[in-house]
């Protein structure tokens, strides 16, 4: 028997939403990107994208545990010299709890052209409200 591998063109993709409210961002973000990896189905491939679409919705109620939001930074450069930006993520979280969300699953992403192409797949939302309604999106609780 012959190993199976999937093709990108027989790929089914199916819409899961995901509540993060009073969930952990690590613990959120890991069962996110296992999702758009496709590590979750049986037909998993890795240098095929057979990923699922996630929307996640109640951002801003997402939890970091310990004293990461005082003592955690988002850190980034604009590329010139002193140009290194450092943001504690109690602000990030007051302002906006969707970027943090968004850097947590990317960072858990491939670093490649087809871990991108994953990341587009995800929809971050700070309400419980969302228009992706069409789709018609399965309920994805987090353990």
């Amino acid at each position: 028997m012959s190993t199976f591998f999937a093709k990108a063109n027989e790929v089914e993709r199916k819409w899961y939403v995901i509540d993060a409210t009073g969930l952990a961002l690590g613990r959120l973000a890991t069962e996110a990107a296992r999702i758009l990896r496709g590590k979750h189905k049986p037909t998993f491939t890795p240098n095929v994208d057979t990923g699922d679409h996630v929307i996640i919705i109640n951002a801003d109620q997402v939890v970091l545990t310990g004293n990461k939001l005082d003592q955690k930074l988002y850190r980034h450069h604009s590329g010139y010299p002193g140009g290194l930006k450092e943001v504690p993520y109690r602000k990030i979280m007051q302002t906006f709890p969707e970027r943090a969300v968004e850097h947590a699953v990317k960072g858990m992403l491939p670093h490649n052209k087809l871990g991108a192409q994953m990341y587009t797949k995800l929809k971050v939302y700070r309400g419980a409200e969302h228009p992706h309604q069409a789709q018609q999106p399965e309920t994805w609780t987090v353990q």
